[in-house]
């Protein structure tokens, strides 16, 4: 079986001592290609080192909304100059990580805001999808996403919505990622819905090292663990691993522009 981890932070220090072997392990296990999100523009330079070190890496670049105190309003301009000098890149593959985050009281909504939308304007102007971060704010994020119409869509990482909250996205065209959240037995609504979900509108993806999965409990995440988190999925949902795993590489590489017989 074949899998793309659709989200990742490798870069993260939390890589530094054995990085090399998390990606050679992952890619013996199956996962054939591992995207790195862009979280501040300090973190860009590091992430793109890293991918050109790897056919099997892909970067987005994004502003986190998490870090909205790092970010300057000069940062935009930025990000619109490296996609620019980037878009054609085959490595470069998305805006994101990019969003709207209601769970931590002191980021200001509306500062959020604003850089949401400067973001997904760039996205729009590059044609390239967009990976979003929604944290107790798939309302104001469904209705930002209906005024932009964005011709190509993206993933909603780590979705954890209500059934509702998910028609309304796949009705946009964008997928929803899922990992080791549901994978914990206590995220009841999670899996409830998971079973509820169409397998057209699934992708597969770690947050590595964050997020990590039940059996790996309170311990590093990483893209060598996407194989049992799917099995893990599909058994949920009540169909085979290789089910889901190909729907949900069929659907990344939908989504990306990739020729899934060429991974």
């Amino acid at each position: 079986m074949r899998y793309i981890d659709t989200h990742t932070h490798l870069d993260c220090p939390d890589f530094d001592a054995d990085r090399d072997k998390v990606i050679s392990n992952a890619k013996s296990f199956g996962v054939e290609r591992i995207l790195i999100m862009g979280i501040t523009a300090s973190n860009w330079d590091r992430l793109w080192q890293l991918v050109l070190s790897d056919q099997a890496l892909f970067g987005a670049f994004g502003l986190h909304p998490i870090f909205l105190d790092a970010h300057r309003d000069e940062h935009i301009d930025r990000l619109q100059q490296r996609l620019a000098t980037l878009v054609d890149h085959p490595q470069c593959c998305a805006v994101g990580e990019i969003g709207l985050d209601y769970f931590l009281p002191e980021l200001n909504r509306e500062r959020q805001q604003t850089l949401l939308e400067a973001q997904l304007q760039l996205a729009s102007d590059f044609n390239l999808p967009v990976l979003l971060h929604v944290r107790r704010a798939h309302a104001p994020m469904i209705a930002t996403l209906k005024r932009f119409g964005l011709h190509r869509t993206g993933i909603v990482h780590a979705f954890s919505g209500s059934r509702e909250e998910a028609r309304e996205y796949i009705k946009l065209g964008f997928k929803l990622g899922l990992g080791g959240a549901a994978t914990w037995p206590q995220a009841k609504r999670l899996r409830r819905t998971l079973a509820e979900l169409p397998r057209s509108s699934l992708v597969l993806e770690t947050d590595s090292p964050d997020m990590a999965p039940s059996f790996q409990a309170y311990q590093r995440n990483s893209p060598e663990f996407l194989p049992e988190i799917c099995r893990q999925l599909a058994e949920l949902r009540g169909e085979t691993t290789e089910t889901l795993a190909q729907a949900c590489l069929n659907n990344s590489c939908e989504l990306f522009g990739w020729s899934s017989t060429e991974l």
